[in-house]
Order: C-alpha cells, then structure tokens, then sequence
C-alpha cells in the first residue's frame, strides 16, 4: 500500500477556488441528499454529480453572488432527478430494500417495515411534484428554512412559497392518504 502512495505525483495546480467551495459546502449537499434519496450512496452520486458539472462549467458559471443557494438548489434538482429516474425504472436496488434494517431496536420489525414503506412512498410522491414545488418542499420539510428564507433563496415571495408548499402538501395527502389509512389505523 505504502508503495502506491509513492507512484502518485502531487497535482501541479489544484482548483483552489473549486476545492475551497467543496470544502464549505460539501457537508451541505450530502446531507440535503441524503434526506431526499434515502441512500448515502446516492447522496454520494448526486454530490459528485454537482462537483464534476462545476468543474466542467468553472469558467461560466458565477456563484459568487450566494453559493449556498445554489448548490442547495443543485442538490435538490440532482436527488429529484435521480429519484424521478428511479420511479420511471422501477428498479430496486439491494440498500434501498433494507434501508434502516437496524436503524432501530425499540420498534418491532413490522413498524420498521411500515415506517421505511412510508418514507419511500413520501420520497417518490415529493420527486413526482413539480420542480418549483419540490424544491420548496424540501428546503421547508428536509432542511428547515422558514418561507422567508425560501422566498430569499429562490427570488420570489413569502406568499408564493406558502401557496405552492401549501398546495404540495394537499397533493402529497392525497397520494400516500391510502396508504396511511391501511397502515395507521
């Protein structure tokens, strides 16, 4: 191994700025992809995704007017699209099958079971909302903001950040309610 590790040659000139961004912001954009996807491997995806696209586009795209909101806005998109992706593939993979086999030791395996139904179906129903929508939803319910902070970060107002959470709350009623009144009665 020790061996390996005197082959590799130092980069001769590292993206600074871009190293400097990631080493801010990269804790960030796991995290919002991970609560979106469910999956450290995917969360892993979508950061590398976001980090390779800004390096190929370094020499037009300018962040410098608030870098948080886009690469939150980044995070967002890339986990929707993958988990849109997914929905449209009707693929399983094996760690989303038994996400959260021991996640916890207090619940019987059957709550756990409907715990992880439900937080899938609320992923797929939050990837199957508009991208105005989406991007709301998550900013409000996965990463905290107020709809101030919401409206400030996406250029609009307060008002319409709470007419489209509240109208993605009513869609997303509806499509897991049935599956709420099966399993929470």
């Amino acid at each position: 191994m020790q061996a390996a590790v005197r082959t590799l040659r130092p980069v001769p000139n590292p993206p600074g700025e871009l190293e400097t961004l990631f080493r801010a912001h990269h804790d960030r954009v796991f995290r919002t992809a991970h609560r979106i996807t469910g999956s450290a491997a995917d969360a892993e995806d979508v950061l590398q995704t976001i980090f390779l696209r800004l390096l190929k586009s370094q020499n037009t795209l300018d962040l410098s007017p608030n870098p948080e909101a886009y690469l939150s806005r980044a995070a967002i998109n890339a986990s929707l699209d993958l988990m849109r992706g997914r929905t449209r593939s009707k693929s399983v993979r094996l760690e989303d099958a038994d996400a959260g086999a021991i996640e916890s030791t207090t619940k019987n395996p059957e709550a756990e079971h409907v715990d992880r139904e439900l937080q899938k179906l609320i992923r797929e129903a939050v990837a199957r909302l508009g991208t105005t929508a989406a991007d709301m939803f998550v900013l409000r319910y996965y990463e905290g903001y107020e709809n101030h902070e919401i409206a400030k970060l996406l250029g609009t107002s307060h008002l319409v950040v709470g007419v489209v959470l509240h109208r993605a709350r009513t869609k997303l009623r509806k499509e897991i309610g049935h599956y709420l009144e099966q399993h929470h009665k």
